[in-house]
């Protein structure tokens, strides 16, 4: 199944590093550590319903930075993202791959905009002769965007993008997806396609969507953690978090109203597994010297028989882009195939991914994964 994804943000670390990870795997230079669909419940599972290999998997996409995807890779190994040797390596490959990469204007009417997104797309699918293509928003974080009429039905949302701008980045480029007859996954805690006038569109072309906010970090422990408290009825009483984040990211997230949308995406798994919401939050931090790296520390104050109290603290050092990319492959891949399987709409099975997914309702790691591999089971059958 030959499989193209269209990425929003192609030049970022987290796209860069991906596209480097496509094409070792696709060399065989590398194992594919961190990729979900390769774990050994999955894999047989999803090779029997067809997956894309990495031999089929093309990706393209879309940036307003005009940097040279080869010189990001170079800085991304320099700084111990990647491995500078796979960089050498695949110097020739992430050169031609400068040929399926678009820029995006700047100061056009949205419906422009997006008309030349869903144009670009489909180029792509046709030029690689692809089954499928998913886009997919690894992109800088927005701030929430103000209610607005046009949002609420497809009719007055087609009517609005020719007057005015009323879609945030991330929703636009849903619309262009899905009026390009291609899924769409939002890996970041943007609006992406979360507005009811887009889920219209969606079904409307018979195209599937997820996200959002991909789950690496801290909050993939959160979600391993919170269950634990539930199931042994122990009452958290304080969660409190301090990321510290460098990077592109980071820096975009010293934006308040970026930081907000982020820290709320975070802290909704709490609510959701333990029932009730504790005390504390979470803070992001820019410290531009660790580069792409992240620490977290977090607190937790809980209370056991009798009302005595415990705590627990834990240290998270990762590295962002390195955890990332593989999941952006994985929900390529599963993204497309659940399309050819005649899957549209929001794809609540692909929860274990995200850190605010649509339309789950276990914010549990266990449980998501269970529901992961039944996903896989039929699409197979």
């Amino acid at each position: 199944m030959r499989t193209g994804i269209w990425l929003i943000g192609a030049r970022g670390s987290v796209a860069v590093t991906a596209t480097v990870g496509a094409l070792a795997l696709r060399a065989r230079l590398v194992e594919p550590t961190g990729c979900v669909t390769e774990s050994p419940a999955l894999a047989p599972l999803l090779a029997a319903a067809g997956l894309a290999g990495w031999s089929d998997l093309v990706i393209g996409g879309h940036d307003v930075v005009p940097t040279p995807v080869l010189k990001k890779a170079e800085a991304l190994g320099a700084a111990g993202v990647v491995p500078a040797r796979l960089v050498a390596a695949l110097a020739a490959e992430l050169t031609a791959h400068e040929d399926d990469l678009r820029a995006l204007p700047a100061g056009a009417a949205q419906a422009d905009t997006a008309g030349l997104i869903a144009a670009d797309v489909t180029a792509f699918r046709e030029r690689h002769a692809l089954d499928s293509v998913a886009v997919i928003n690894v992109s800088t974080t927005e701030p929430a965007p103000p209610p607005h009429p046009a949002h609420a039905d497809l009719a007055s949302l087609r009517s609005a993008l020719i007057r005015e701008p009323v879609l945030p980045p991330s929703a636009l480029a849903a619309y262009a997806a899905f009026s390009a007859g291609c899924g769409y996954v939002d890996f970041t805690p943007s609006t992406g396609a979360r507005l009811p006038a887009l889920h219209e569109l969606a079904l409307a072309n018979g195209v599937p969507y997820a996200g959002n906010d991909g789950k690496t970090g801290e909050t993939l422990v959160k979600s391993v953690l919170a269950p634990m408290f539930a199931l042994r009825n122990l009452r958290v009483n304080t969660w409190s978090g301090i990321n510290l984040l460098g990077g592109g990211d980071g820096a975009n997230l010293a934006d308040p109203a970026a930081n907000a949308a982020k820290v709320a995406s975070k802290q909704r798994v709490l609510s959701d597994v333990l029932g009730y919401q504790p005390q504390g939050t979470s803070r992001i931090d820019y410290v531009e010297d660790i580069g792409d790296f992240k620490t977290a520390w977090d607190l937790i104050t809980f209370s056991g028989f009798l009302g005595t109290g415990m705590r627990v603290e834990f240290t998270w050092h990762g590295c962002d882009s390195a955890l990332a990319a593989p999941l952006v492959l994985d929900l390529g891949r599963l993204t497309a195939a659940a399309q050819l399987a005649g899957r549209a709409g929001p794809l609540p099975e692909l929860a274990f991914f995200f850190k605010d997914p649509l339309g789950s309702s276990s914010a549990g790691l266990t449980e998501q994964w269970t529901t992961l591999v039944d996903f896989a089971r039929g699409l197979s059958t």
